[in-house]
Parts: C-alpha cells; sequence; structure tokens
C-alpha cells in the first residue's frame, strides 16, 4: 500500500499484478477493502494491474473534515480519472462499489475519455436520499434493525469489529468477514479520534456530499463495456436497482450473485473476476 497525489491531494492505493498490465481502477466503498482481497488477486492473474484505492477523507487519502466535506461528488469523478491518468498504461476499466459506484458513473460520463470498461457493484443511479419513485428504496425493516443498535465507543478497536459484525448480520453479508475487514479499516484509519474512526467505518462523508446534478438521465451517454453486478439479497441497495442501471446504459450485462447481499463474497470473487475480464 502506497499514496499517490493528485491534482493536490493523496489518495491511498493498494496494487496487486504487473505493473505494465492494463488497468484496473478499483474505488472503494469508501475504503479499498470494500473490495475483497481474492477478486484482486484474481484479476492479477487474469494479467490485469489491479489498483484499488481509497475514496477522499478514508483510509490512507487525504483526510480533512468527513463532518462537512468542501468537495462533491464530481470531485470525486475528477480524482478517478487523474488517478488513471498517474497510473498510466491508456485508458482504464474503471469499477466501484456502493457509493463508489455512484463516483465510477459519474466518472464514466463526465471524462469518458479516461476509461475503457465500467463495472458497477452494488450501487444505485441516484444520490443519497429521496429515492425514485420506480427504484426500490432501502428496505425499512432492515434499516430500521441497524439504526436501532447503539454505537459502539469508536476509539476501542475490538468493540468497531463487532459491531460491524452484527450490522453484517442485519445485512445478510458475511459476519466474520465483516469484523476482519472493520478491523483492517481501523487499522488504516489515520489516528483515533472517534469522528474520523465512525466515517472510516461508516462512510458517512458521502451522506454529507453535494452530489448533484442528477446523473441517471445521462446513463445512456455510457459507451464503454459495462458490467453491473448485485447481490440477489442485497437489503441496502436492493437488486431492482442494479437492474435499472443495466437497463439504461447500453449493452450493460448484468450479473446478479444468487447467495449475495450488500458485499462480494470471497466465494463469488472468482465468478466476479472474470466477468470483469471478459470486458476486456
Amino acid at each position: 500500500m502506497t499514496t499517490v497525489d493528485v491534482h493536490g491531494i493523496s489518495l491511498g492505493i493498494e496494487s496487486f499484478g504487473d505493473d505494465d498490465a492494463p488497468l484496473v481502477l478499483l474505488a472503494g466503498g469508501t475504503t479499498m477493502l470494500s473490495w475483497p482481497d481474492a477478486l484482486c488477486e484474481r484479476l492479477a492473474a487474469g494479467g490485469r494491474r489491479a489498483v484499488r484505492y481509497d475514496l477522499r477523507d478514508s483510509g490512507e487519502s487525504t483526510t480533512a473534515d468527513p463532518q462537512a466535506p468542501s468537495y462533491t461528488l464530481r470531485d470525486l469523478a475528477a480524482d478517478a480519472a487523474a488517478l488513471a491518468g498517474v497510473l498510466g498504461g491508456g485508458p482504464a476499466h474503471l469499477a466501484g462499489i456502493g457509493v463508489g459506484g455512484m463516483v465510477a458513473q459519474v466518472a464514466a460520463l463526465d471524462h469518458p475519455g479516461a476509461f475503457s470498461a465500467l463495472t458497477l457493484a452494488g450501487t444505485r443511479a441516484v444520490a443519497p436520499g429521496p429515492v425514485d419513485d420506480d427504484l426500490p428504496d432501502h428496505d425499512r425493516a432492515t434499516m430500521g434493525r441497524l439504526f436501532a443498535r447503539p454505537m459502539p465507543d469508536w476509539a476501542d478497536r475490538e468493540a468497531v469489529a463487532e459491531f460491524a459484525a452484527g450490522s453484517a448480520e442485519i445485512l445478510g453479508d458475511d459476519p466474520a468477514a465483516a469484523r476482519a475487514t472493520a478491523a483492517r479499516v481501523w487499522d488504516r484509519t489515520p489516528g483515533t479520534a472517534p469522528s474520523v474512526q465512525m466515517a472510516n467505518q461508516m462512510g458517512m462523508v458521502f451522506s454529507r456530499l453535494d452530489c448533484g446534478p442528477r446523473w441517471r438521465e445521462r446513463l445512456p451517454g455510457i459507451r464503454v463495456p459495462t458490467l453491473v453486478v448485485h447481490g440477489r439479497h442485497d437489503r441496502f441497495f436492493p437488486v431492482g436497482n442494479g437492474e435499472a442501471i443495466a437497463r439504461e446504459v447500453p449493452g450493460a450485462r448484468l450479473l446478479v450473485l444468487k447467495t449475495a447481499a450488500t458485499a462480494i463474497p470471497e466465494a463469488a470473487a472468482g465468478e466476479v473476476a472474470e466477468a470483469m475480464l471478459a470486458l476486456g
């Protein structure tokens, strides 16, 4: 892991594979660890340079004030394009998961020359907040259970990891995998300030971000090969959101992971990697 400077900020990255291989750039949602190690390794074994990175105010990337970000979704999209340029090798295959998938959609629309292919995992085509009438919103019962839980002591690594495991169980994800990832995120978070730890673990910065203007209506303008990946049992962004993206992006392929929820489980990493490699 290291950091790369792009237009005045630092982005934390981790690279898998040959530096001269075609680039697959994986935008975190919000940290890079949203992308499983096994998937990155499979991409590298398939002849790609897989680089996963932290969005601003998460992981090893520049942290300013996660409670009041001074940048916008379009700035995060510009970060992706700039990072692809710095890493070199021509247009990159851009992949985004969760909120990183929103970044990836806008990046592909605003900076089409920077990207050769697009993968959108567990995301939707509208910003945080009220959802479009034709799209399924967060499952209410699940959200009620999630937000009824008391917050942990964000300065206590083990308490944070256990909280993440409990959240994963409610969402239908693997608690053990979530516990391990949360501990790794905690270790990579700069400092132990509770507000920063909470922002890193929960992606709080994104709920405070200016995500205008809308981009869903622009999706037919995406002209690169696109893969949409979604868990059949995703209760946070139900699968209808992925289905809508796949309908609206010309020629997009939809891959529904039959046993997955919000996260990409390690057992599905090979299937997802093969589908991504098939985009070219």
